[in-house]
């Protein structure tokens, strides 16, 4: 039988007194108090309402009262759809339209929306209007199956159709206890968790790992370097994104002394360079793990935690899942070879909310979902991304995968970072063009950068034109933003 995540939650709690998590400035949860505040609220809900299925909408602050609020809605079988706290009441309204959820709860600095949803309010305390919602002692919790729906994320942003991807308390349940188990979590473990929690990263990777293994974690408002190095000496691990890990190089204290209680980094939401590998571990003696994911599907594939974990490789496919690449035909090709990155498996989400025109786009007719990026595995059967399909170039009728290029440039002296994207040309249909930044006072010259390509890639890779800007665009987790960056380039004339 398929388990649910409420299931999971209950079967590591083995002491209320455990400690569950601590905030920056000193607030602490036992599991008894997170076990007993959830339901609570969770009863509260129910007497407002919400039933199983009911959409319930939040944009909160990060915070304790955050986490006992997404356990109650997973405990009074809503589907939550968390939103980005930094969206705009217009780029939620969208959403809010194509979800209809019965509740929006807000922190108190934003407006109701403009739409008919009922709306009301919860601080970081947890205090607010949602706190006086009406209660009845007769209301009992419903029963949640596996195949009910959790969550609703929006994987498009907030132009164009929104797209939600509806997963379920199994997918939820499935993910969490594959990563407990490959990433060796236990009760004596302490996450320092300073993503997002809107996030699949934050909410379901980080968040379920820890309460799913009876673990702790000390959750940081934001990502803020002073309480980073403050918090590190008392945790074992760790989970952020590229950008994390760059901000924490750039300052001396970051050693292996500070690093000695920490058993495993993580990193994910976007690639990390072999530089950036290189000099944490040179500086830490830490190696980090990288893996991959996406919203539709939460974790597919890791370094081992055992085992040698390979710069510029997301690492095997994890157990219960299962990758493919193939070709246009849907046909499997061989290792070494690119190819379009398919997966299935218990964690992968049924589909789109509303959206059943989705449906033979994004999964083949033999049940595996089209994830969009590009991959080959190795010999060993390690997978390595080489861009999504959508930033493919093919100049001159020859593709081009822009990690190839960007590994390149990468590693030439004075750039610390790259993206390679394709924009239209008369003559090759697309052409390479690539974007760099300098590390710290150095002057980049284009001409010189192409020359120093040519001699590490063939001729229709190496870009046609170089573009020297001061950063590159990225989104909340990091993630380079090439549809904008091909935009600018555009307004640039480039």
């Amino acid at each position: 039988m398929s388990r649910t995540l409420l299931g999971l939650l209950t079967d590591a709690m083995t002491s209320r007194d455990a400690p569950a998590l601590r905030t920056a400035d000193g607030a602490r949860l036992t599991y008894g108090q997170l076990d007993e505040e959830s339901t609570r609220l969770a009863l509260a809900l129910v007497a407002a309402g919400v039933g199983v299925g009911d959409r319930v909408a939040y944009q909160v602050d990060k915070s304790a009262a955050a986490v006992v609020l997404h356990l109650a809605l997973l405990r009074c079988g809503a589907i939550q759809l968390p939103l980005n706290p930094d969206y705009a009441d217009a780029e939620v309204d969208v959403l809010l339209a194509d979800a209809d959820p019965v509740l929006v709860i807000r922190s108190p600095g934003h407006s109701p929306p403009s739409g008919p949803w009922r709306s009301v309010t919860m601080d970081a305390h947890g205090a607010g209007s949602l706190r006086e919602l009406p209660s009845e002692g007769s209301v009992v919790l419903p029963s949640v199956a596996a195949d009910d729906g959790a969550a609703l994320l929006y994987t498009s942003g907030t132009t164009g159709r929104p797209k939600g991807a509806l997963l379920s308390h199994g997918n939820l349940a499935a993910n969490a206890q594959t990563l407990v188990e490959a990433w060796h979590f236990s009760p004596s473990d302490v996450l320092l968790h300073m993503l997002p929690l809107f996030h699949t990263h934050g909410l379901f990777v980080a968040t379920h790992c820890v309460l799913t293994s009876g673990a702790s974690m000390v959750l940081l408002p934001a990502f803020d370097v002073d309480e980073v190095f403050t918090a590190l000496p008392s945790c074992s691990v760790v989970m952020g994104v590229p950008t994390h890990y760059s901000r924490l190089l750039s300052d001396e204290r970051l050693d292996s002394l500070v690093c000695d209680s920490v058993r495993l980094f993580v990193s994910g939401s976007a690639p990390m360079t072999r530089a950036m590998h290189a000099e944490f571990t040179s500086r830490t003696g830490a190696q980090i793990l990288e893996r991959y994911g996406m919203t539709e599907t939460s974790m597919l594939a890791s370094n081992p935690l055992v085992g040698p974990r390979r710069p510029g490789s997301v690492g095997p496919p994890l157990p219960g899942v299962s990758i493919r690449t193939v070709d246009e035909s849907d046909q499997s090709v061989g290792a070494g070879q690119v190819g379009d990155v398919q997966v299935r498996g218990p964690n992968v989400f049924a589909g789109y909310w509303r959206r059943p025109d989705l449906a033979e786009e994004s999964f083949t007719a033999d049940g595996w979902f089209r994830t969009g990026d590009l991959g080959r595995f190795d010999d060993d059967g390690y997978l390595e991304l080489v861009g999504r399909s959508k930033d493919l170039v093919i100049t001159g009728g020859l593709n081009v995968y822009p990690t190839d290029v960007e590994r390149v440039l990468d590693l030439l002296p004075g750039v610390a970072e790259s993206a390679v994207v394709g924009l239209p040309d008369a003559d090759f249909g697309e052409r390479v063009v690539a974007v760099v930044v300098a590390s710290d006072g150095t002057q980049l010259e284009p001409e010189a950068l192409r020359a120093a390509a040519r001699s590490q890639l063939a001729g229709y890779k190496v870009p046609k034109e170089i573009v020297v800007m001061e950063s590159l665009p990225r989104n909340i987790m990091g993630k380079i933003e090439k549809a904008l960056l091909r935009n600018q380039l555009v307004d640039r004339g480039a």
